[in-house]
């Protein structure tokens, strides 16, 4: 007994120690731009724009295959933080700001049949099936993916209530700062 417990905890060491070693022979380097890019991403992993997640989407606006304005829930911000950060000029008259949407359930038409749920990126829809489902405000980042699966249309993306919670200074005009 005492044996095969020695020779278990020396042969858990010694695989421990050969996995750490081969992990730093066999490392993949990754720039570390593709690393800043990916941190400046919003993480939802929502896939609305093509790629299945914002890693995938860093790495290719960084490759050049992805036009920056390609994160429809970093908006307009989010292009222009990256244009700076690439040095790259960016034409944001096309990009249309985008008002922040949570979606919501329409109790009366809700036949829980738990296709939102299912495409959620982000579980922010919960419930049961044929059951009413609910959805997790604080959770929900305005994706739709939700509202382009649910066949009775109870799903719908409404603007975020300003409340104290959400609410921030609006940003000044632009032809008011220089006066």
């Amino acid at each position: 007994m005492f044996a095969a417990v020695v020779s278990l905890t020396v042969l858990g060491i010694s695989l421990g120690f050969g996995l750490g070693y081969a992990a730093r022979i066999l490392k993949v380097e990754v720039s570390p731009i593709i690393e800043e890019v990916s941190a400046m991403m919003p993480g939802s992993q929502c896939g609305q724009c093509g790629y299945p997640g914002c890693r995938p989407a860093a790495e290719a606006i960084v490759r050049g295959d992805a036009p920056i304005t390609i994160c429809p829930p970093g908006g307009r911000a989010l292009a222009e933080d990256l244009a700076s950060k690439l040095g790259v000029a960016v034409n944001l008259s096309d990009l249309a700001d985008h008002v922040p949407m949570l979606a919501r359930v329409n109790e009366a038409t809700c036949i829980g049949c738990t296709r939102c749920f299912k495409s959620c990126p982000t579980d922010a829809i919960v419930g049961a099936p044929k059951q009413l489902h609910l959805v997790i405000q604080d959770a929900c980042t305005g994706c739709g993916a939700c509202v382009d699966v649910c066949p009775t249309e109870c799903l719908q993306l409404h603007p975020i209530k300003e409340t104290l919670r959400t609410w921030k200074w609006t940003k000044p005009e632009a032809g008011l700062a220089a006066a």
